[in-house]
């Protein structure tokens, strides 16, 4: 990865609708170097895929919780599969210490967030868990 593939992904940070002959013009690069750049980094897994981020108005009315587990060992796959088949789990972590995932859970109320709790804590493999239910954004650096 070169400045020319960096400068292309942070454009593509600030808005990945742009396309690729506006690209090719505020970078002054040829239009097919863009495309086969981003061809390289799509195949090669540089660039995993495209996606909305959600603005304030998007995130209302959805609790974001953190969950960390503590699981049995050698359930580890297993339990990955189970909550991958959760739509309201967005993302898992492998962590150090006391706990062996973090979990970013999403859910519309109060009232599904505490199923999709309850749910994750009876999986088979789950010896405990903690919630911790986000309040307010202070930092967002992802934005």
């Amino acid at each position: 990865m070169d400045d020319l593939d960096r400068t292309i992904l942070s454009q593509l940070s600030s808005d990945a609708r742009i396309s690729v002959a506006t690209l090719a013009r505020r970078l002054k690069t040829a239009r097919s170097t863009i495309q086969a750049r981003l061809e390289r980094m799509e195949s090669n897994g540089t660039i995993a895929g495209y996606t909305v981020k959600l603005g304030a108005a998007g995130r209302q009315n959805r609790l974001r919780a953190s969950v960390l587990l503590s699981i049995e060992p050698r359930t580890q796959a297993a339990c990955l599969a189970r909550l991958k088949s959760m739509p309201e789990v967005e993302r898992v972590f492998t962590t150090s210490g006391r706990f062996d995932l973090l979990l970013q859970v999403t859910a519309p109320g109060t009232q599904m967030l505490d199923q999709v709790l309850d749910d994750i804590g009876s999986m088979p493999g789950v010896r405990s868990s903690e919630s911790l239910i986000h309040l307010s954004t202070k930092i967002d650096r992802t934005a």
